[in-house]
Protein backbone atom coordinates (compact mmCIF):
# COMPACT_ATOMS: atom_id res chain seq x y z
CA UNK A 1 0.00 0.00 0.00
CA UNK A 2 1.66 3.22 -0.95
CA UNK A 3 2.08 5.59 1.71
CA UNK A 4 0.47 8.86 2.36
CA UNK A 5 4.04 10.71 1.30
CA UNK A 6 4.16 8.94 -1.52
CA UNK A 7 0.41 9.26 -2.57
CA UNK A 8 0.71 12.97 -2.04
CA UNK A 9 3.94 13.33 -3.94
CA UNK A 10 2.06 11.65 -6.91
CA UNK A 11 -0.86 13.78 -6.98
CA UNK A 12 1.69 17.14 -6.87
CA UNK A 13 3.92 15.10 -9.78
CA UNK A 14 0.27 14.31 -11.80
CA UNK A 15 -0.41 18.74 -11.25
CA UNK A 16 3.08 19.16 -12.43
CA UNK A 17 3.36 17.60 -15.36
CA UNK A 18 0.20 18.25 -16.73
CA UNK A 19 0.01 21.90 -18.24
CA UNK A 20 -3.83 21.73 -18.06
CA UNK A 21 -3.90 22.01 -14.00
CA UNK A 22 -3.10 25.09 -12.62
CA UNK A 23 -3.73 24.07 -8.97
CA UNK A 24 -4.21 21.55 -6.78
CA UNK A 25 -5.28 21.11 -2.48
CA UNK A 26 -6.22 18.42 -0.46
CA UNK A 27 -9.29 18.65 2.20
CA UNK A 28 -11.28 16.49 3.72
CA UNK A 29 -9.76 14.14 7.07
CA UNK A 30 -6.67 14.36 5.99
CA UNK A 31 -6.44 18.13 5.86
CA UNK A 32 -8.07 17.49 9.51
CA UNK A 33 -5.15 17.52 12.43
CA UNK A 34 -8.02 16.39 14.76
CA UNK A 35 -9.18 13.69 12.61
CA UNK A 36 -7.63 10.35 14.10
CA UNK A 37 -4.86 9.38 11.28
CA UNK A 38 -5.25 5.47 9.77
CA UNK A 39 -4.88 3.65 6.40
CA UNK A 40 -8.94 4.18 5.69
CA UNK A 41 -8.60 7.88 5.17
CA UNK A 42 -9.15 8.76 1.85
CA UNK A 43 -7.32 11.36 -0.33
CA UNK A 44 -9.84 14.27 -0.69
CA UNK A 45 -8.73 16.34 -4.21
CA UNK A 46 -9.26 18.98 -6.29
CA UNK A 47 -7.31 19.82 -9.17
CA UNK A 48 -8.15 23.33 -11.00
CA UNK A 49 -8.22 22.99 -14.56
CA UNK A 50 -8.23 25.22 -17.68
CA UNK A 51 -11.78 22.99 -18.56
CA UNK A 52 -13.32 20.20 -17.09
CA UNK A 53 -14.06 18.30 -20.26
CA UNK A 54 -11.08 17.39 -21.45
CA UNK A 55 -10.12 15.21 -18.43
CA UNK A 56 -13.68 13.87 -18.06
CA UNK A 57 -14.21 12.77 -21.69
CA UNK A 58 -11.11 11.16 -21.61
CA UNK A 59 -12.11 7.33 -19.90
CA UNK A 60 -8.40 6.43 -19.31
CA UNK A 61 -6.71 9.70 -18.07
CA UNK A 62 -6.82 8.93 -14.20
CA UNK A 63 -5.10 5.43 -15.01
CA UNK A 64 -2.03 7.87 -14.14
CA UNK A 65 -2.88 7.34 -10.39
CA UNK A 66 -2.65 3.48 -10.36
CA UNK A 67 -4.85 -0.03 -10.62
CA UNK A 68 -8.50 0.43 -9.14
CA UNK A 69 -10.88 -2.03 -8.24
CA UNK A 70 -13.95 -0.22 -9.08
CA UNK A 71 -15.33 3.56 -9.15
CA UNK A 72 -18.00 5.92 -8.94
CA UNK A 73 -18.72 9.35 -10.82
CA UNK A 74 -21.63 11.00 -8.99
CA UNK A 75 -21.96 14.02 -11.37
CA UNK A 76 -22.52 11.23 -14.61
CA UNK A 77 -24.98 9.48 -11.99
CA UNK A 78 -26.84 12.75 -11.45
CA UNK A 79 -26.94 13.34 -15.42
CA UNK A 80 -27.70 9.32 -16.41
CA UNK A 81 -30.57 9.98 -13.58
CA UNK A 82 -31.96 12.97 -15.24
CA UNK A 83 -30.68 15.81 -12.96
CA UNK A 84 -30.28 19.01 -15.15
CA UNK A 85 -26.39 19.12 -14.54
CA UNK A 86 -23.19 20.75 -16.22
CA UNK A 87 -20.17 19.18 -15.91
CA UNK A 88 -17.94 22.13 -17.11
CA UNK A 89 -17.78 23.35 -13.74
CA UNK A 90 -17.12 20.31 -11.42
CA UNK A 91 -16.63 16.68 -12.30
CA UNK A 92 -15.61 13.53 -9.82
CA UNK A 93 -14.47 9.93 -9.79
CA UNK A 94 -14.13 7.81 -6.67
CA UNK A 95 -11.93 5.63 -6.88
CA UNK A 96 -10.66 2.46 -4.65
CA UNK A 97 -6.99 1.50 -5.56
CA UNK A 98 -6.04 -1.84 -6.05
CA UNK A 99 -3.32 -1.35 -3.12
CA UNK A 100 -5.91 -0.30 -0.76
CA UNK A 101 -5.63 3.65 -1.28
CA UNK A 102 -9.01 5.36 -1.76
CA UNK A 103 -9.35 8.68 -3.37
CA UNK A 104 -12.27 10.85 -4.12
CA UNK A 105 -11.23 12.98 -7.03
CA UNK A 106 -12.73 16.32 -8.43
CA UNK A 107 -11.62 18.79 -11.30
CA UNK A 108 -12.87 22.13 -11.24
CA UNK A 109 -12.80 25.19 -13.25
CA UNK A 110 -10.87 27.79 -12.45
CA UNK A 111 -14.05 30.24 -11.95
CA UNK A 112 -15.59 27.27 -9.81
CA UNK A 113 -12.94 26.95 -7.97
CA UNK A 114 -12.02 30.77 -7.30
CA UNK A 115 -15.99 30.87 -5.80
CA UNK A 116 -16.13 27.77 -3.90
CA UNK A 117 -12.60 27.08 -2.35
CA UNK A 118 -13.87 28.95 0.78
CA UNK A 119 -16.85 26.60 1.57
CA UNK A 120 -14.68 24.19 3.67
CA UNK A 121 -12.20 25.58 5.77
CA UNK A 122 -10.51 22.01 6.12
CA UNK A 123 -8.36 23.21 2.51
CA UNK A 124 -4.61 22.60 2.44
CA UNK A 125 -3.32 23.78 -0.92
CA UNK A 126 -0.32 21.54 -2.30
CA UNK A 127 0.16 23.23 -5.51
CA UNK A 128 -1.05 26.51 -6.88
CA UNK A 129 0.99 27.07 -10.29
CA UNK A 130 -0.23 29.86 -11.56
CA UNK A 131 -1.08 32.32 -8.17
CA UNK A 132 -4.37 31.84 -9.21
CA UNK A 133 -6.34 30.73 -5.82
CA UNK A 134 -6.83 33.53 -2.94
CA UNK A 135 -5.46 33.10 0.33
CA UNK A 136 -6.56 29.87 1.74
CA UNK A 137 -5.97 30.53 5.86
CA UNK A 138 -4.87 27.26 7.83
CA UNK A 139 -7.00 24.43 7.79
CA UNK A 140 -9.65 23.90 10.39
CA UNK A 141 -12.35 22.06 11.31
CA UNK A 142 -14.12 24.78 13.15
CA UNK A 143 -17.36 23.99 10.38
CA UNK A 144 -18.08 20.93 11.93
CA UNK A 145 -17.81 21.84 15.56
CA UNK A 146 -21.16 21.64 17.56
CA UNK A 147 -23.32 24.14 17.19
CA UNK A 148 -25.19 25.57 20.64
CA UNK A 149 -28.78 24.83 20.00
CA UNK A 150 -31.56 27.40 19.85
CA UNK A 151 -34.27 26.88 21.65
CA UNK A 152 -36.72 25.89 18.63
CA UNK A 153 -34.23 23.53 17.66
CA UNK A 154 -33.83 21.88 21.03
CA UNK A 155 -38.07 21.76 21.05
CA UNK A 156 -38.28 20.52 17.64
CA UNK A 157 -36.04 17.70 18.13
CA UNK A 158 -37.32 16.35 21.40
CA UNK A 159 -40.60 16.77 19.91
CA UNK A 160 -39.44 14.58 16.97
CA UNK A 161 -38.43 11.94 18.92
CA UNK A 162 -41.50 11.66 21.48
CA UNK A 163 -43.54 11.73 17.78
CA UNK A 164 -41.73 9.17 16.25
CA UNK A 165 -41.87 6.36 18.53
CA UNK A 166 -45.61 5.91 17.71
CA UNK A 167 -44.47 4.26 14.30
CA UNK A 168 -41.79 2.79 16.44
CA UNK A 169 -44.98 1.01 18.64
CA UNK A 170 -47.36 0.24 15.75
CA UNK A 171 -44.39 -1.27 13.35
CA UNK A 172 -42.99 -3.49 16.37
CA UNK A 173 -46.52 -4.67 17.22
CA UNK A 174 -46.73 -5.56 13.51
CA UNK A 175 -43.37 -7.07 13.67
CA UNK A 176 -42.70 -5.07 10.82
CA UNK A 177 -38.93 -5.09 11.68
CA UNK A 178 -37.37 -3.22 8.05
CA UNK A 179 -39.94 -0.54 8.97
CA UNK A 180 -38.97 -0.13 12.69
CA UNK A 181 -35.57 -0.27 12.13
CA UNK A 182 -35.92 2.47 8.95
CA UNK A 183 -37.96 4.69 11.84
CA UNK A 184 -35.36 4.19 15.13
CA UNK A 185 -31.78 4.52 12.91
CA UNK A 186 -32.89 7.34 10.73
CA UNK A 187 -35.83 9.53 12.05
CA UNK A 188 -35.27 8.94 15.81
CA UNK A 189 -31.58 8.18 16.11
CA UNK A 190 -30.46 11.23 14.81
CA UNK A 191 -32.27 13.22 17.70
CA UNK A 192 -30.50 11.31 20.17
CA UNK A 193 -27.02 12.32 19.04
CA UNK A 194 -28.19 15.71 18.76
CA UNK A 195 -29.13 16.03 22.51
CA UNK A 196 -25.89 13.88 23.48
CA UNK A 197 -23.55 16.37 20.82
CA UNK A 198 -25.05 18.68 22.69
CA UNK A 199 -23.98 17.64 25.93
CA UNK A 200 -21.05 17.66 24.74
CA UNK A 201 -20.62 20.83 23.50
CA UNK A 202 -21.80 22.08 26.87
CA UNK A 203 -18.86 20.59 28.44
CA UNK A 204 -16.17 21.53 25.71
CA UNK A 205 -17.47 25.14 25.15
CA UNK A 206 -18.49 23.86 21.77
CA UNK A 207 -14.87 23.79 20.94
CA UNK A 208 -14.85 20.13 19.42
CA UNK A 209 -16.41 18.48 16.28
CA UNK A 210 -18.07 14.56 17.10
CA UNK A 211 -17.88 13.08 13.24
CA UNK A 212 -20.37 12.01 11.00
CA UNK A 213 -23.03 9.98 12.79
CA UNK A 214 -21.05 11.09 16.44
CA UNK A 215 -18.72 8.64 15.85
CA UNK A 216 -16.67 10.13 17.57
CA UNK A 217 -18.40 10.41 20.76
CA UNK A 218 -16.76 8.57 22.35
CA UNK A 219 -13.85 10.63 22.92
CA UNK A 220 -16.12 13.04 24.78
CA UNK A 221 -18.77 11.27 26.94
CA UNK A 222 -18.54 8.94 29.73
CA UNK A 223 -17.95 5.21 29.38
CA UNK A 224 -21.09 4.34 31.18
CA UNK A 225 -23.55 6.91 29.18
CA UNK A 226 -21.44 5.72 25.74
CA UNK A 227 -22.04 2.47 26.69
CA UNK A 228 -25.35 3.18 27.27
CA UNK A 229 -25.98 4.90 23.53
CA UNK A 230 -24.49 1.72 22.07
CA UNK A 231 -26.67 -0.51 23.36
CA UNK A 232 -29.62 1.19 21.82
CA UNK A 233 -28.45 -0.26 19.04
CA UNK A 234 -30.27 -3.75 18.65
CA UNK A 235 -30.55 -7.07 16.33
CA UNK A 236 -33.37 -8.34 14.55
CA UNK A 237 -35.11 -10.21 17.44
CA UNK A 238 -38.37 -7.82 18.37
CA UNK A 239 -38.08 -8.06 21.81
CA UNK A 240 -34.25 -6.88 22.10
CA UNK A 241 -35.79 -4.34 19.95
CA UNK A 242 -37.91 -3.38 22.28
CA UNK A 243 -35.71 -3.44 24.87
CA UNK A 244 -33.11 -1.11 23.29
CA UNK A 245 -36.63 1.20 22.57
CA UNK A 246 -36.69 1.64 26.05
CA UNK A 247 -32.80 2.16 26.97
CA UNK A 248 -33.18 4.92 23.93
CA UNK A 249 -35.84 6.68 25.51
CA UNK A 250 -34.49 6.84 28.88
CA UNK A 251 -31.29 8.23 27.89
CA UNK A 252 -32.62 10.63 25.75
CA UNK A 253 -35.06 11.94 28.33
CA UNK A 254 -32.20 11.89 30.72
CA UNK A 255 -29.71 13.84 28.21
CA UNK A 256 -32.70 15.89 26.80
CA UNK A 257 -33.36 17.42 30.12
CA UNK A 258 -29.76 17.86 31.12
CA UNK A 259 -29.41 20.31 28.06
CA UNK A 260 -32.89 22.31 28.91
CA UNK A 261 -31.59 22.56 32.34
CA UNK A 262 -28.52 24.27 31.50
CA UNK A 263 -30.01 26.82 28.85
CA UNK A 264 -33.00 27.29 31.12
CA UNK A 265 -34.90 26.16 27.80
CA UNK A 266 -38.86 24.27 28.36
CA UNK A 267 -38.83 20.77 27.89
CA UNK A 268 -42.54 18.72 27.83
CA UNK A 269 -42.25 16.27 30.68
CA UNK A 270 -46.04 15.25 29.88
CA UNK A 271 -45.03 14.90 26.44
CA UNK A 272 -42.29 12.53 27.15
CA UNK A 273 -44.53 10.41 29.52
CA UNK A 274 -47.32 10.19 27.57
CA UNK A 275 -45.07 9.22 24.63
CA UNK A 276 -43.34 6.24 26.64
CA UNK A 277 -46.42 5.59 28.31
CA UNK A 278 -48.33 4.67 25.01
CA UNK A 279 -44.82 2.77 23.89
CA UNK A 280 -45.33 0.95 26.81
CA UNK A 281 -48.85 -0.23 26.32
CA UNK A 282 -48.70 -1.25 22.59
CA UNK A 283 -45.97 -3.41 23.96
CA UNK A 284 -48.12 -5.53 25.55
CA UNK A 285 -51.34 -5.09 23.51
CA UNK A 286 -52.77 -8.54 22.56
CA UNK A 287 -52.33 -9.25 18.55
CA UNK A 288 -55.57 -9.77 18.57
CA UNK A 289 -56.82 -6.46 19.60
CA UNK A 290 -59.93 -4.94 18.51
CA UNK A 291 -58.60 -1.32 18.94
CA UNK A 292 -55.72 0.19 21.17
CA UNK A 293 -57.35 1.48 24.42
CA UNK A 294 -60.86 -0.08 25.61
CA UNK A 295 -62.27 3.06 27.31
CA UNK A 296 -60.63 6.70 27.11
CA UNK A 297 -58.81 7.32 30.04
Amino acid sequence: MRTETEMIQLIINIAKDDPRIKAVWLNGSRANKNAPKDIFQDYDIVYVVSETQPFYQDEFWIDRFGPRLYMQMPEKMDFLRGKDYSFDDIYGWLIQFADGNRMDLHVESVAYAQKHIHDDKLCVVLLDKENILPFIPEATDVDYHVKKPTMNDFLCDCNNFWWCLNNVAKGLWREEIPYVMDMLNDCIRPHLVHVLSWKIGIETNFSCSVGKSGKYMNRYLSPEIWSRFLSTYPDADIEHIWNTTMIMCALFDEIASEVAERYQYSYDHAEAEASLNFLKHVRFLPKNAKEIYSSFA
